[in-house]
């Protein structure tokens, strides 16, 4: 699970604060850094005098994350003299990052480059790798100046807001504490809750929660006030975004792609009545209602929605992205169990923008590599009341991680077939992909698993990054020719395992590099916000050997997009799925299977009608006919043509609801 690592990183996606300072003379705060409940890191910020902030903070997530010290020297102003990080960041890659500011005159240099400028008036410097606490001082810096906003170095600008006050008492004490949300950095605001010295007192998100030490008993009621706000800001979104569609909708005059067979009609109208198609035929002939509301496509590519079957979504963002993207549906492969069911009520009450979205049940073994998960499972006792308590939750699959014991498997796949849900995952540690298959799995999750299959000789424990460098190192020498590797790919169709490559996640990881980004992002790099543009163009989300071997990192990721080939050639089912951002990254996956040899046209057919037999969603999903759901998106351009046209999406119908793709993306900072 990725948790979008791309962006801000985590380390600042989850948690924009933490200890914040005063001005004057030393102390020392310490913060507890949480994943899903679980312990996983610290920060200890030391406040010396004459503005000195010296900060060490570092947290595991699967053998990944940031350990970094970093040194801040704050002005009189609240902005920053200078700023030094030294360390490592999410993926292990070095970090040495420096900042010095002398009157209007600012350097920075760090892994994208060396810059000097010259800037008047305050502004504050955003590294581009930093602890936490770095955002507390930008925090303090907007509340002094001018509207609370803040311009930033290298661009952009930060705004802060204080939301409102909460009184929380536990055994540590009680504390007046304010909400305050931060806009800018990110495609939705982020919160931190400082007290009445404005001192930092908690950051609360689905994943990670990050709280002073001592108030752990304190972040349910944080959490739900936060999450109050959170959903008041959706709804009032959503209200101003969703057109209801509470009379016929006719899309007149498209042209209209029906995966189940492949072909495109010209001149149709698709005739949509209470969230169903009602009627389709050619616009001569149909009979449109007299109190329909009319949608002429002028001669564009109307086709099903599309699904994402590998995502982890959250609020904020990610639905109206998804959507904005033309993905009508989604399969969540990890999640909070409590917060995925109330993000999907609000959805699908309309109080929320969002796609439709299925449930998979997420678990591990106990390990130091364990997954951010509250479900645990080392017998076959606690198999059994996970996946039973998955099953009355209205979950459909159930997905294990890289921790779970190889022997335990089988007991596993049983225990899920009793219950009628899939079973899929990580192929666990120490086991091969080909056991992972003959002890009855359904899925395999990413196509490095597979490669990882001919190279058991290499790595058995996969809990740890090792499972990404070894593929970057070898898959380049593998024979996809060879006896070995038909002989696995006839072992997956004839037991009709499913693969979930998601491709494109190393695409990234194993293109990047300093100061040269994966020219896959060109698509999307300019119409983003400032500061996503600047991490995305560093090149900072690579593995950290891919700057000593490039040619062989390449050469690795060409090998995995021609396996994703091969598999279909052979008959083996994928779904596309992206581990990301599905509106932003989802063309690329596809993008990458055209180049992988698969005919647009399957690929369409792949990413809506495929998607939704895998899901046994496909009587009433992913085709344009009378009687399904009216999960449609319309084109400009011809992606049975050029694929890169799913990047075109104009207007999105989601059963009864209408949305433009541009307003959407508008609503969460991006460029249509």
């Amino acid at each position: 699970m990725m948790k979008k690592a791309w962006a801000l990183g985590p380390w600042v996606l989850a948690g924009l604060c933490l200890s914040l300072a005063t001005s004057a003379g030393a102390a020392t705060e310490r913060s507890t850094v949480l994943l899903l409940g679980n312990v996983a890191g610290r920060q200890q910020v030391e406040y010396l005098p004459e503005g000195e902030v010296r900060v060490h903070y570092e947290f595991n997530d699967r053998g990944r994350g940031p350990v970094l010290d970093s040194t801040f020297r704050v002005s009189a102003n609240g902005t920053l003299v200078s700023a030094e990080s030294r360390g490592v960041d999410y993926l292990k890659a070095p970090v040495d990052e420096r900042y010095s500011a002398t009157g209007a005159s600012h350097h920075w240099k760090s892994s994208a480059g060396e810059v000097r400028r010259e800037v008047s008036g305050p502004v504050f410097y955003l590294s581009l790798e930093s602890p936490p606490e770095e955002a507390v001082l930008l925090i303090r810096a907007a509340l002094r100046a001018p509207g609370q906003r803040m311009a930033l170095l290298p661009s952009g600008e930060a705004q802060v807001a204080a939301v409102g006050s909460l009184t929380v008492k536990s055994k540590a004490g009680s504390r007046r504490v304010r909400l305050y949300s931060l806009s800018g950095l990110d495609l939705a605001p982020s919160y931190v809750w400082l007290d009445e010295q404005q001192r930092f007192f908690a950051s609360v998100s689905s994943w990670m929660k990050l709280v002073r030490e001592g108030f752990e008993d304190t972040l349910e009621q944080l959490d739900g006030y936060q999450e109050a706000e959170q959903r008041r800001l959706a709804r009032a979104r959503a209200r101003a975004l969703t057109t209801k569609l509470d009379r016929p909708l006719a899309i007149t005059h498209a042209r209209v792609f029906d995966p189940g067979t492949l072909t495109v009609e010209e001149d149709q109208t698709v005739l949509v009545t209470q969230g169903r198609i009602s009627a389709v035929g050619p616009s001569a002939k149909l009979v449109v209602p007299r109190d329909a509301r009319i949608l002429d496509a002028q001669g564009r590519f109307l086709m099903p929605g599309l699904w994402d079957m590998h995502v982890h979504i959250t609020g904020g963002a990610d639905g109206p992205l998804a959507l904005a993207g033309g993905v009508t549906t989604v399969r969540d492969l990890a999640n909070e169990d409590r917060t995925l069911t109330r993000l999907i009520q609000e959805i699908e009450a309309g109080h929320d923008i969002g796609p439709r979205v299925l449930k998979a049940g997420f678990m591990d073994g106990r390990s130091p590599y364990s997954g951010p998960t509250r479900v645990f499972v080392d017998n076959e006792e606690e198999a059994r009341t996970a996946i039973d308590n998955y099953a009355a939750r209205g979950y459909e699959q159930i997905k294990i991680y890289s921790s779970i014991k190889p022997e335990l498997v089988p007991t596993l796949v049983r225990l899920a077939h009793a219950k009628g849900l899939r079973l899929s995952g990580h192929v666990p540690a120490f086991m091969t992909a080909r056991q992972f298959v003959e002890a009855g799995a359904d899925e395999l999750q990413h196509i490095n698993f597979l490669a990882l299959n001919f190279l058991f000789d290499r790595v058995q424990d996969t809990r740890t990054p090792a499972r990404f460098i070894a593929v970057g190192e070898h898959a380049a020498t593998l024979d996809l020719g060879s006896p070995e590797v038909r002989a696995f790919l006839a072992l997956l169709r004839e037991r009709g395992v499913v693969v979930d490559p998601t491709v494109s996640i190393f695409d990234d990881m194993f293109h990047d590099q300093p100061g040269h980004w994966n020219a896959g992002l060109s698509p999307i790099l300019g119409r983003l916000p400032p500061t996503l543009q600047r991490r995305l163009g560093s090149g900072s989300g690579g593995l950290p050997d891919v700057a000593k071997q490039p040619e062989r990192y390449r050469d690795s990721f060409l090998r995995l997009v021609e396996l994703v080939g091969l598999l279909h050639r052979s008959g083996v089912r994928i779904v596309s799925g992206t581990d990301n951002l599905s509106g932003l990254f989802l063309p690329r996956e596809l993008e990458l299977y055209v180049a992988a040899g698969i005919p647009p046209r399957e690929v369409l057919r792949i990413a809506t009608l495929g998607n939704a037999e895998v899901m046994k969603r496909d009587k009433e999903y992913g085709r344009v006919l009378p009687g399904y759901v009216a999960d449609l998106i319309l084109v400009d351009g011809d992606p049975t043509l050029l694929i890169s046209d799913l990047r075109k999406v104009r207007h999105v119908i989601r059963g009864d609801r209408l949305y433009e793709s541009a307003a959407l993306f508008r609503s969460v900072g991006i460029a249509p």
